[in-house]
């Protein structure tokens, strides 16, 4: 066998499956996205909704990629003329939207969308000779039968790489693992990891056909949309199971292997397949265990006198446990943050160097997607200031954009509200992040910070400060900050304290204050009122040359 492929290298989140199917929704195109014009109406309409960068794309790929995506998830209604021909009616018509495609554009929490891509990637649509599998319950199935053996319920990268992705439930269980776990104890006996991984990919690409370089590229896209589910999340550079998942990856894998029609799976598809938890006696098992867990986290929770009595009312029952252990994780997650600073000042250095990988060291290199760059600047913010510590708030209640069971970003924060919210003891800092530099910045930016900063003035009986944060800073944005005035509806006058940083200023800053010793909220206030005494005495240009000046005497 080759390889097995959830989704496309051009479309590598899946988790950004969602906005370019908001898109469509919206649009006039529905139906029309293929031959030429089609491609390019699709390209054009992914660029205007931000959801792609449009560079120079000849054979507008982007959008026929994108259009593979969505119908192989069952998103849109896949083109199966080919090998169907009139049964092409009996699935839908060819891209629109489905239901499964509709669930999703409506699905406003992450564990909504995880069940959207959940019931996509259950459906059992790769071929295995005259029968089919579904990826995501093989590497389920190989995940348990590690922890059966004593191991963790983990693979790393080139594991995944080299033997799951290329494997399938004909070469059975206990063989694939056996495979894996002697990969395992090959590479951990190797002196020098890098020269054997680079061996084993070449061995690979012989005996497939292929550019050893393959191996990672699919590895790394694979990886992404079977997290996408939230059956798994990331362990180092691989994946391991997620442990309040358990339960229901056991009913998952009962039956690695089908021959029901093509036709009829295609429907499931679209409609969203079944899952083991629509069944009450499966739900409940899964609820039984999740408390079980709950438990452990000490976290204090009663099932009395709530309905159990239909599959909606216990997954209902489930989801309220699985939100109060993702919050206790997050918790956790905010402690480790002050452990990690170098790793978040290198995300703050590399979104600011406009490039998207450094490496750390030999094991760790960081990525930044760009057309996420804008939600990894929101998230680096977030676990700077988590890393400060101190916090007043919830690590959750500090930011406004959603994040994964990895605690990586999903998306950006959504408008009519600031970007991260840090409350202390004794004042609040509102946090406000672009990537935008041109003049627009200001009419982006510049109404929008100072109406937030004002609304949070009203709410709190402390000092509201505003940290305005973007790899460039326009003058025009600068003086709307320095000016730093708000009236209210009842024309009360607020004056705003605001200051605006280039992210390599503040990553010079954060790094300062952690390598000094003296990572507390008091040391950015400190540096925020000392900025602003020149607020008054010059006009915008003067004034971002003295913050500057101010960042690098505190940083010496």
């Amino acid at each position: 066998m080759g390889f097995w492929q959830l989704g496309n290298t051009s479309v590598r989140s899946a988790m950004r499956i969602r906005d370019g199917l908001v898109a469509y929704s919206t649009s006039g195109i529905q139906g029309n996205i293929r031959k030429g014009e089609g491609d390019i109406a699709f390209r054009r309409l992914l660029g205007k909704c931000g959801v792609v960068s449009l560079g120079e794309d000849s054979t507008n790929s982007v959008g026929r990629k994108w259009r593979s995506a969505m119908g192989k998830l069952g998103f849109i209604y896949p083109d199966l003329r080919k090998n169907l021909g009139p049964a092409q009616n009996l699935i839908g018509q060819v891209d629109y939207i489905t239901p499964a495609g509709w669930t999703l554009i409506r699905a406003e929490t992450v564990a909504a969308m995880q069940e959207c891509y959940l019931r996509a990637m259950v459906t059992p649509l790769e071929p295995a000779d005259y029968r089919t599998f579904s990826p995501l319950c093989w590497t389920l199935a190989l995940l348990l039968e590690l922890e059966r053996r004593g191991e963790e319920a983990s693979v790393s990268f080139i594991e995944m790489a080299r033997i799951v992705q290329t494997t399938n439930p004909l070469d059975g269980i206990s063989e694939t693992v056996d495979r894996i776990l002697d990969l395992r104890v090959r590479r951990n006996a190797a002196e020098r990891k890098r020269p054997f991984d680079r061996m084993i990919y070449e061995q690979g690409a012989e005996e497939l056909g292929c550019k050893p370089h393959t191996f990672n590229d699919y590895a790394d896209m694979n990886m992404r949309y079977l997290k996408a589910t939230g059956m798994v999340q990331s362990k180092g550079k691989g994946i391991a199971l997620v442990a309040e998942k358990r339960t229901l990856a056991i009913a998952l894998t009962q039956e690695l292997l089908t021959n029901k029609p093509i036709i009829e799976l295609y429907q499931s598809l679209c409609t969203g397949t079944a899952l083991p938890t629509d069944n009450a006696t499966v739900a409940y098992q899964v609820l039984e265990d999740l408390l079980q867990q709950l438990h452990q986290y000490g976290i204090t929770y009663s099932i009395a006198g709530k309905p159990l009595d239909t599959p909606t009312h216990i997954n209902q029952v489930r989801y309220e446990i699985e939100e109060l252990i993702a919050e206790k994780k997050e918790e956790i997650y905010a402690t480790e943050q002050a452990d990690n600073w170098q790793e978040i000042a290198a995300y703050m250095d590399l979104i600011a160097s406009r490039r998207d990988r450094m490496r750390l060291n030999d094991e760790i290199e960081i990525r930044v997607p760009r057309t996420e760059a804008p939600a990894y600047l929101e998230w680096s913010l977030w676990r700077a200031f988590l890393a400060i510590d101190t916090l007043a708030n919830k690590p959750y209640e500090v930011r406004r954009f959603k994040i994964d069971q990895d605690f990586m970003p999903v998306s950006t924060a959504p408008g009519n509200g600031p970007d991260l919210i840090a409350e202390f003891e004794d004042f609040v800092i509102v946090i406000e992040v672009t990537l935008s530099e041109s003049s627009r910045q200001e009419a982006m930016e510049g109404e929008p910070v100072r109406r937030h900063v004002a609304d949070l003035m009203q709410q709190y009986d402390k000092p509201v400060y505003g940290l305005f944060i973007a790899n460039r800073i326009d003058s025009n944005t600068a003086e709307t900050f320095r000016i730093g005035i708000w009236y209210t509806r009842d024309d009360e006058r607020l004056e705003l304290h605001i200051i605006p940083f280039t992210l390599m200023q503040f990553s010079m800053f954060f790094k300062a204050i952690f390598s000094k010793g003296n990572a507390t909220p008091q040391a950015v206030i400190d540096l925020m009122i000392q900025c602003e005494q020149f607020r008054r005495d010059y006009e915008a240009p003067q004034w971002k040359a003295r913050i500057a000046e101010t960042v690098s005497i505190l940083t010496q």
